[in-house]
């Protein structure tokens, strides 16, 4: 009986972790802020919210349209950072600071997303960081 719980501890021991690898993805460390632009758990990557700034860290100008490519653009830059694509999106979060801007987002939203389109899903904030008019995150998952 001893040898089966030995021969049973040295297996479990042996095996590989079932714990997976996390990965930051930071586009920029110089920004000091308290959370990563993603993290990749396995085939996944989480894309924390991206507002709708340009290189500079300033919110584009002229609304709720260049924000939404922008913010899209910065996705994008964290999906090609980690190794992904925009194909591999499996799911969005949009943040609006004013639901009555959805249709000028959607549009854009339509033009930049491949098919099939993610799962989505759109709120209203009652204030984004910054003053921003939009805020997307995004999970990606690897295709095999």
């Amino acid at each position: 009986m001893s040898a089966i719980v030995i021969a049973l501890i040295v297996a479990a021991a042996a095996a590989p972790s079932l714990a997976q690898e996390r990965k930051a993805v930071n586009l920029s460390a110089t920004r000091g802020l308290p959370f990563s632009d993603g993290i990749v758990a396995g085939s996944t990557l989480y894309v924390a919210g991206q507002e709708g700034t340009d290189a500079s860290d300033k919110l584009a100008a002229g609304g709720i349209g260049p924000e939404t490519t922008a913010a899209l653009e910065n996705v994008e830059k964290v999906l090609k950072a980690a190794g992904f694509e925009l194909k591999d999106v499996v799911s969005v979060t949009v943040y609006l600071a004013d639901i009555h801007e959805f249709p000028d987002m959607n549009k854009i939203y339509k033009g930049v997303m491949p098919d099939p389109k993610p799962a989505r899903a759109t709120i209203q904030a009652a204030a984004l960081v910054n003053n921003a008019r939009i805020e997307i995150s995004a999970i990606a998952v690897k295709q095999k």
